[in-house]
């Protein structure tokens, strides 16, 4: 009953997938959910040192955890960009597109929009609405989002219970990726509490 079996499993019109469809979606699913989280943590992490009295309330209210997991998302937003082709022509904001056109989806700049988001570079672990699309939207929307706020989720309110003080000690290092940016190096100090 697990992710891996099903995908080793599937079939698509009664026969089984091939080895090279079965492997790319072992792949994506697997490599795209680690890199995303991990980028999410990570500059999740730096947003909170960046704004400590949104980390101290966290701490404090840890029921915050499913909007402020939905907030560091939507800041950080792992994903940068995707490509997509126009199936139909269309208009967007006054600009027509043909069938067969590509266009690049900008998710950080959807999820700063300020037509959307009130005071879009602050963060507010308490927003709401908050309709970001860092976990993609439609039929492209991100099988593993669940899972992401799970396990990100988790970590920040078990780190938050008992990180006692976090400073940054120098300057963080990004992966070289248009597609995940995330940190690849970001030194820090801290004290945690003992464990209860």
């Amino acid at each position: 009953e697990d992710l891996a079996s099903v995908i080793a499993n599937a079939r698509i019109d009664g026969a089984p997938m091939g080895p090279i469809e079965t492997l790319g979606y072992c792949l994506i699913t697997f490599t795209a959910g680690h890199e995303t989280t991990r980028g999410a943590i990570g500059g999740g992490l730096a947003a909170l040192i960046a704004h400590p009295r949104e980390r101290e309330r966290w701490a404090k209210q840890p029921a915050l955890t499913p909007l402020a997991i939905d907030e560091i998302v939507r800041f950080v937003t792992p994903v940068n960009t995707m490509v997509r082709s126009v199936t139909q022509e269309t208009e967007i904001a006054g600009t027509k597109l043909a069938k067969g056109e590509r266009l690049v989806l900008f998710y950080a700049s959807a999820n700063r929009d300020a037509q959307i988001f009130e005071a879009p570079d602050v963060l507010r672990l308490e927003r709401q609405p908050n309709p970001h699309l860092a976990f993609g939207i439609g039929e492209h929307f991100c099988m593993g989002a669940h899972l992401a706020r799970k396990t990100s989720g988790t970590l920040f309110r078990e780190l938050l219970s008992r990180l006692e003080w976090v400073e940054q000690t120098g300057a963080a290092q990004r992966v070289a990726s248009n597609l995940v940016p995330g940190i690849k190096h970001f030194p820090i100090r801290y004290r945690l509490r003992p464990a209860a």
